[in-house]
């Protein structure tokens, strides 16, 4: 198997939305009880994208960091990058000094970000081995008289970031330009006008801090139709359009990717379609048009998938269901051998889309297929040397350790087995579940659980002689070869 691709060490990354940092409204779940009985601020109610229903979020509470559960769950997927970003970092103000919380953010902004909050972010970015990714607020408040964006915001941001040991490895200007209405840009905001910000902004960031990585434009809603049927109707600007306003300026090519939108937000994607070529080739289809621009205004650059997961608008219900691991592996493999450097999900733990349950924290099926992605599939990308056919997709990369191969082997087929043969004797860890619709996830056959303070299982493989080996089916088999001697992974 020939080397095709090299990908960031912290490849699989994750987001938590600057929503859950600060508190505030974000995606309500389907299976949600009454709103949290926590009583939000002032600046809790006011924080959500302006132009849609209030019904589709319920109040959180900021997220604990420093949950030991929630940091040791994060430890099974490191290394990795926490993107704290998200549509409502776009209006967050962030107050400068130890006093109480303000009650009611600054004229200009919608939401209000503590050092304490963002200490925490920090301190728990060091203790589970990751690295910040972020935006930066852009709204009415960070502007001067003549409308254009100042640096005061991001400047103090970033002074109390270092002077708490903190850094940031790589940043968008602002969340998702293409959308800018529901991004709360002022009125009429087009590409002319995000391409005079984003200039400031990157005079400003090389000055600031110069090793950070400048990542844009961050567009979504491109190369695939997000909303086929969706009554939802937003203005959009062209990523073609920013890019050949603002100029080279980036250095690496960022884009937003949902292959649809959940229900709440009129969307139909349904469990039927999960496991479909269809729903799982338009990741490749936005990778094209992506990779496109990239060539064309920012050639040679790599590319990072900031923000994606099963669909925008909180996930439908079957994002946190077994369905959604083929389309989360499919992903992953697809665009490492297409040498994207990072592909970050949309989020850790919130809103049905979450890797883990935001109330218990428990782990659901993406998450358990993130773990044995983190743990057998190495930052170098083979060719598997096997074509794909209707219901088998296949993938390779050398272990982590560079010790022997994996191949991770999708089978699609929801009723019957498939086969493949191997030529050496391997190690195998079958995903599997009860059903679709299962939140459940089995290993070779037993039910994947964590302990109570989050400590996570041992993985334990069934061995394989060479010859043909039997897949399941709906399931998602990881094939170790220490033996395989490749010359990429030594």
């Amino acid at each position: 198997m020939r080397k095709i691709a090299t990908v960031d060490p912290r490849f699989l990354s994750y987001n938590v939305e600057m929503v859950e940092v600060t508190g505030g409204r974000f995606w309500k779940p389907y299976k949600s009880a009454a709103e949290s009985s926590s009583s939000p601020t002032a600046t809790g109610q006011a924080n959500q994208p302006p132009g849609m229903s209030a019904d589709l979020y319920q109040y959180r509470p900021p997220i604990d960091l420093a949950n030991p559960r929630l940091r040791k769950l994060a430890m099974g997927l490191s290394p990795a990058y926490v993107r704290v970003s998200g549509t409502w970092q776009n209006s967050t103000y962030f107050q400068n000094d130890d006093n109480p919380p303000l009650k009611e953010a600054p004229k200009g902004f919608k939401g209000v970000l503590t050092r304490a909050e963002w200490k925490g972010v920090v301190d728990f970015a060091q203790a589970v081995d990751d690295k910040i990714v972020t935006s930066f607020p852009m709204s009415a408040g960070t502007r001067d008289a003549d409308g254009v964006w100042t640096p005061a915001q991001a400047k103090t941001f970033l002074d109390y970031t270092k002077a708490i040991g903190g850094s940031i490895a790589a940043t968008e200007f602002m969340n998702e330009p293409t959308f800018p209405g529901p991004g709360g840009a002022p009125a009429n905001y087009d590409a002319a006008a995000y391409a005079r910000d984003a200039k400031v902004f990157a005079g400003f960031l090389r000055s600031q801090s110069p090793k950070t990585v400048f990542l844009g434009p961050g567009g979504v809603g491109e190369g695939v139709s997000m909303m086929p049927g969706s009554a939802i109707k937003m203005k959009l600007l062209a990523s073609e359009d920013l890019l050949k306003a603002s100029g080279p300026i980036y250095d690496a090519f960022s884009y937003h990717f949902y292959g649809g939108v959940s229900k709440r937000c009129t969307g139909n994607v349904t469990v039927a379609q999960a496991l479909t070529p269809e729903w799982l080739d338009r990741t490749e289809q936005a990778y094209a048009f992506y990779a496109g621009l990239r060539d064309k205004y920012t050639p040679g650059k790599p590319m990072w998938l900031t923000e994606t997961a099963e669909a925008a608008c909180g996930g439908d219900q079957f994002a946190g269901e077994f369905a959604d691991t083929f389309r989360f592996l499919n992903q992953l493999g697809t665009l490492a051998q297409k040498g994207v450097q990072v592909v970050m999900h949309n989020t850790l733990a919130a809103s049905d889309y979450g890797l883990l349950d935001e109330s218990t924290l428990a782990p659901r099926p993406d998450y358990w297929a993130a773990f044995l992605w983190k743990r057998l599939m190495g930052d170098v990308v083979l060719d598997p040397a096997i074509k794909d056919n209707e219901n088998l997709r296949v993938y390779a990369h050398c272990t982590p350790h560079k010790s022997g191969v994996t191949l991770l082997i999708l089978n699609t087929d929801r009723e019957h087995e498939q086969n493949l043969t191997l030529d050496q004797a391997g190690e195998r860890l079958t995903l599997t579940a009860p059903d679709l619709t299962s939140t459940k996830t089995m290993l070779n056959g037993t039910e994947l659980a964590v302990q109570p303070d989050g400590s996570l299982p041992n993985l334990h493989g069934e061995k394989l002689p060479a010859g043909p080996i039997a897949l399941p089916p709906a399931s998602a088999t990881f094939v170790t070869i220490n033996g395989a001697r490749n010359e990429s992974c030594r």
